[in-house]
């Protein structure tokens, strides 16, 4: 097996928020490499990353309306990747945990539309922003934000024990990151924090609503679906297959698959509902490892 292979098969093992961290540093070093290259042979490597970064203009966003994704997967320096990663990390065990690994591709690309959303209508509404020339957004700060929110909304009442700090409720931290985006917004970079409020409001909504039974990014998970089949490769069989009509083996077989999935969200709304009302330090270790490994399930 050849290193590259090694590597793909490494990355295939990697829960989705691992996959979702190397993506964002691959692409930063991918990035800053080639700035370095530029630099050394005077050129200008700008262009590139200009057509990936989300313009406040609603007339440039035309022309490239594939930045309201990819901006979200570009940062500005060292600190800027290393806190985003940092927090979504954090954020995102939990997250996968209690409300799986796909919703998490839901949530942080619709909460980069939503932060992107809100950074444009407040640079072309608010007066305060009516004489601010070229301004790009760019980072994974209101995805995250959206990830951190979400599972914060979802199980407010969760203690979370932080280093030098001790254990806080989950629905404290998520607080305090909302009230520093606001409070800033005067002092410095308007833009970001204002598309981090736009991820908060809509990981906000998407656990509110989740909680109450509806899913309001299931279309997205359907349209991702529908993506990923395009790339496929479909395989076709020259032999002709023909089904008899009765199995029994087929039918307990069937039977078993299906009936197996209730017993087990069975006894994970169990867990759910005892962390609801005692917390997560009440879990027994069993009960913990079963919840962890739904979630990645």
């Amino acid at each position: 097996m050849s290193q590259i292979d090694d590597l793909k098969l490494k990355f295939k093992r990697f829960t989705i928020i691992e996959k979702l961290i190397v993506i964002n540093i691959v692409v930063f070093v991918s990035f800053y490499l080639l700035n370095t290259f530029a630099f050394l042979f005077n050129a200008s490597s700008g262009f590139l990353m200009d057509w990936f970064v989300f313009p406040k203009e609603f007339s440039s966003f035309l022309t490239q309306p594939w930045s309201i994704i990819t901006y979200a997967f570009l940062h500005s320096g060292l600190w800027h990747i290393a806190s985003n990663m940092i927090i979504l990390y954090f954020s995102g065990r939990y997250f996968v945990s209690y409300l799986t690994g796909k919703r998490v591709l839901t949530v942080y690309f619709l909460g980069a539309i939503f932060g992107a959303v809100l950074y444009m209508l407040s640079y072309n509404l608010f007066p305060a922003f009516s004489e601010v020339g070229d301004s790009v957004l760019l980072g994974a700060s209101a995805s995250v934000m959206a990830i951190l929110i979400a599972i914060a909304t979802y199980i407010p009442n969760m203690s979370i024990r932080l280093m030098f700090i001790g254990s806080i409720k989950f629905w404290w931290i998520a607080a305090f990151f909302v009230i520093m985006d606001l409070i800033q917004i005067p002092a410095s970079n308007a833009g970001g924090h204002i598309a981090h409020l736009g991820g908060a409001l809509f990981g906000y909504l998407y656990a509110s609503q989740l909680k109450k039974g509806n899913d309001i990014g299931s279309w997205f998970e359907k349209l991702m679906d529908g993506v990923v089949s395009l790339f496929k490769p479909r395989n076709k069989s020259p032999l002709k297959t023909v089904h008899k009509a009765k199995k029994p083996r087929n039918t307990t077989k069937t039977t078993t698959s299906s009936t197996t999935k209730n017993p087990n969200q069975a006894q994970i709304d169990a867990i759910l509902d005892k962390i609801s009302k005692s917390g997560y330090d009440s879990l027994t270790k069993q009960e913990k490892d079963f919840l962890f490994k739904a979630g990645k399930d």
